[in-house]
């Protein structure tokens, strides 16, 4: 990468807050589980075009999201299928459905490559929305890095408490791991665990971002600028703005 996450921001940005960053960047940028650099790479692409979307900005505004057709403005990179999941995931992730899942499922994207892509997702949407919120230029885009995804595919993976594959606890096998840090994990860390490289992936960034996980029932911690109850409240609001059901 030729520019350090926050190297255009005026506010004074934790050190560690950018190497999670620096570090995640360069995993987005390396092949994947089930896709390589160049189609990861891709994904951020399109998530950030879904944020000017116009068919996106229709559904968001309609009472259903399934009373507006039309086609999204899309880079042109990516598969329909991958495209209809970027962009509702970015734009409407309150309104989604098991049906609506299946259907992009349906449309020849596999539940791997829809897991990393949702890891992905995630990733990103976290980055840049720290970025803008700080007056930041946006991250450039990496460039990518040879190699070939390891399609690996933890053999405990199955269909119980999501819509798609998860490892629970109990079925986590020695080739998985690392993989919970402990055997009580909640249903949030447990995900994007069908594809056990960009859970890690994603938790590495996200806990930088909020709290790393030894701090998380520590409910009196002061190791962040504000109080652990004005962390919560913030974060409670902007959940329910955002429809989140956890």
């Amino acid at each position: 990468m030729s520019e350090t996450p926050f190297e255009s921001c005026t506010y004074e940005v934790r050190q560690d807050l950018i190497d999670a960053q620096l570090e995640a960047w360069e995993r987005i940028a390396a092949p994947g589980t089930w896709l390589d650099s160049a189609h990861r790479i891709a994904v951020v692409a399109e998530i950030r075009q879904a944020r000017s979307c116009d068919l996106c900005s229709e559904i968001k505004e309609a009472l259903s999201p399934n009373a507006v057709t039309g086609a999204h403005t899309t880079t042109g990179a990516l598969s329909g299928a991958e495209v209809e999941l970027i962009h509702r995931s970015v734009s409407d992730p309150g309104r989604l459905s098991r049906a609506w899942s299946q259907d992009v499922l349906a449309g020849g994207l596999s539940e791997g490559a829809y897991v990393e892509i949702v890891g992905i997702i995630a990733s990103v949407m976290i980055m840049d929305t720290a970025t803008m919120a700080l007056g930041a230029e946006e991250t450039p885009l990496p460039n990518p890095v040879p190699g070939e995804p390891t399609r690996y595919l933890p053999p405990g993976a199955k269909v119980q408490a999501a819509w798609l594959p998860i490892v629970e606890p109990e079925d986590v096998v020695e080739t998985d791991e690392p993989l919970y840090p402990s055997s009580k994990v909640g249903y949030i860390y447990r995900g994007l665990s069908m594809v056990p490289e960009s859970m890690r992936n994603y938790w590495a960034m996200a806990n930088t971002h909020y709290l790393p996980g030894e701090y998380i029932y520590q409910f009196d911690t002061t190791i962040r600028a504000i109080s652990r109850p004005q962390m919560e409240l913030m974060a409670a609001r902007v959940s329910g703005l955002h429809q989140c059901v956890y």
